[in-house]
């Protein structure tokens, strides 16, 4: 049998999680806004979820205290969302299941078959190789085909003023 990735990119359950959540921990958030990880964050920071980051080389990312471990994070947490390795992932899916968030969302090709698998087994909803960044702005209706807002509404491509 083999691993079936698209399981874990069911629309409705992205639709759901992104619906349900409020609180995001992001596992590698780095403080350079060149990186990834500060990108998204910032994003869905700005869309009105609390982002917790987690990386214990940073004192604080987006103004938020990071913490070291998921298993240190204070609050309730939604989403563990996840800017590691692959080799990381089943040990973050068990802090995931030991502090009961309620996601596990791996972010585009960290792909971990025993780390779906540990968080399924403790009652997670699973999201892989797929970018919280952009299936938000795909179902806010927030997303340009380069992915970004232009904040244009017509689709007719006339001089810019």
């Amino acid at each position: 049998m083999s691993f079936d990735l698209a399981r874990y990119q069911d629309p409705h359950a992205i639709q759901r999680v992104l619906l349900d959540a409020k609180t995001i921990a992001i596992v590698g958030l780095s403080a350079n806004p060149l990186r990834a990880s500060n990108f998204v964050g910032f994003y869905m920071q700005r869309h009105g979820y609390r982002i917790i980051p987690v990386n214990p080389r940073e004192a604080e990312v987006l103004g938020e205290k990071s913490y070291p471990s998921l298993r240190e994070v204070p609050v309730p947490v939604d989403i563990v969302d996840v800017f590691r390795a692959p080799s990381a992932v089943p040990g973050i899916a068990r802090d995931a299941v030991a502090i009961h968030a309620k996601c596990l969302w791996c972010q585009f090709t960290v792909i971990s078959e025993e780390g779906a698998r540990i968080a399924e087994a403790g009652g997670l909803t699973v999201i892989m190789d797929r970018c919280l960044k952009v299936e938000h702005a795909r179902y806010a209706g927030r997303m340009h085909w380069l992915g970004f807002n232009t904040e244009r509404i017509t689709s007719v491509r006339g001089a810019l003023q």
